[in-house]
């Protein structure tokens, strides 16, 4: 399907979902945003249809950031922004669409294939797995703008690679390099940049074949961030018992007792 900046092609329950504004890097702007919108829209709608999404860029870049140059913005008031009187792109729309792809029960893969700076590099992170392209590299360029990390960053990288290299990252705004994220512990794989996406899709043919379950486990560990000890032990427990009543549970035991390979249908 085409949403203008975005496209999303689904072949055997597999999604591409490409950010489609090379000439910009695809930068996020207003139009980005909303085709964005309606391709996760149609995520969901899918439903058990749709098994597994991978997200990358257009052209060289996975994503520049955001786009500062967007012609379809409407112009800026400084001074009406000042008192609070125009609600930011952050509380309007990204920080509500990274709360919301958290909890998609369809696992995403990120293919990053250039640069992903600022909130690109942060929909890359939000993410399940990342496979890297040699040549690309993260950014976190807010401080090269007088900004701060927005996205979720703050959050996400510290619990992901540490306090002091959250901190490096973000106050210096060097390039990270693909080699180092995956030693840092940011990225799956680095990968030859021609083989990004055979390497990509089958990871995603993988994801794609397994049960309903790896809905609620990447759920389940998008949570456990922030839930104590007994709160995550409570959740395992839901999800488990969710988990045991589907249909894929009982699938996978009797392909075990068969000694077979199961055919799961994501349901």
């Amino acid at each position: 399907m085409e949403h203008g900046k975005i496209t999303l092609e689904v072949n055997d329950g597999i999604g591409l979902l490409t950010l489609n504004d090379p000439g910009s890097l695809n930068a996020w702007g207003v139009k980005m945003r909303s085709d964005f919108t309606a391709a996760i829209d149609q995520v969901e709608n899918a439903g058990s249809d749709l098994r597994c999404v991978i997200i990358t860029g257009a052209g060289r870049a996975f994503s520049s950031g955001a786009n500062l140059n967007d012609p379809d913005a409407p112009p800026r008031d400084r001074a009406a922004e000042a008192r609070g009187e125009v609600l930011s792109s952050l509380e309007a729309w990204y920080n509500p669409m990274f709360l919301r792809l958290r909890e998609l029960d369809t696992p995403l893969i990120a293919a990053v294939n250039g640069v992903a700076a600022g909130v690109g590099m942060s929909f890359a992170l939000s993410c399940d797995l990342v496979v890297m392209a040699k040549s690309a590299y993260f950014l976190q360029a807010f401080a090269r703008i007088g900004l701060v990390p927005d996205g979720g960053s703050t959050y996400i990288l510290p619990r992901l690679i540490g306090a002091k290299r959250a901190l490096e990252l973000s106050l210096l705004a060097d390039k990270l390099p693909a080699e180092t994220a995956r030693e840092w512990g940011l990225v799956n794989r680095v990968v030859e940049d021609g083989d990004l996406m055979p390497e990509t899709m089958k990871l995603a043919t993988r994801l794609g074949h397994g049960p309903r379950s790896l809905g609620m486990i990447r759920r389940m560990y998008w949570q456990s961030l922030e839930n104590d000890y007994p709160t995550q032990m409570a959740l395992e427990s839901t999800m488990q018992t969710e988990a045991g009543m589907s249909s894929d549970h009982a699938e996978g035991i009797a392909a075990f007792r068969e000694k077979r390979a199961a055919k799961f249908t994501g349901s």
